[in-house]
């Protein structure tokens, strides 16, 4: 039975879903309608441009989440209370690792050349703004790049394994290891590098 959908933004996460389970190559559009009850004339009038515009404005929305959710926090809000935001919103969002990294995945295979871009910017605005929250703490600006680059590294590890052992213990663990291992200065303390670095 097939649904009715007015609003394209009420297809987005059905799609998000479908390639989530499928994968870019293995979402045919048979297979999309089956996963999401909609018809191809529906899936057409919101995406003329076929699968590849599905793919983009489901690779959009995830990214506005990540906006809203994660970097603008981490870039303009308090930095101790937008990394533990950081932290709450990644395991939510991920549902405690059951949940895959759709732009994660696509990295990995071949699609990875058509969203190059948007799948880039994911990962390295994420990194920014983690870092740019740890320098304001008062880390230095490679120790702050370091510690962000090995947190996101960590939360898209522990989604893969996570996955792979299909144990969602595994991520909660993870996560929980990453947030204590981040090396933030105690509170009202803060670090200042050495004369002569940056």
């Amino acid at each position: 039975m097939t649904r009715t959908i007015f609003e394209k933004a009420d297809v987005v996460p059905l799609l998000a879903e479908a390639f989530r389970e499928l994968g870019y190559e293995g979402a045919t559009l048979s297979r999309i309608t089956e996963r999401t009850g909609l018809g191809k004339g529906s899936l057409y009038h919101f995406f003329p441009g076929g699968k590849e515009e599905m793919a983009a404005a489901v690779l959009a929305d995830v990214d506005g989440w990540f906006v809203r959710n994660v970097y603008e926090p981490l870039e303009h809000g308090e930095p101790r209370a937008a990394i533990a935001k950081m932290w709450g919103e990644v395991a939510a969002y991920f549902r405690s690792g059951q949940r895959i990294c759709l732009v994660g995945a696509f990295a990995l295979d071949a699609t990875r050349d058509r969203f190059a871009s948007a799948i880039r910017v994911y990962f390295a605005r994420w990194i920014d703004a983690l870092a740019s929250a740890l320098r304001r703490i008062g880390l230095a600006p490679a120790t702050a790049r370091a510690q962000a680059e090995a947190a996101v590294l960590g939360i898209q590890g522990a989604l893969v394994l996570a996955r792979a052992l299909d144990d969602d213990a595994v991520f909660n663990r993870a996560v929980s290891r990453l947030a204590q291992n981040l090396a933030l200065p105690k509170q009202g303390k803060t670090i200042h590098p050495k004369k002569g670095t940056s």
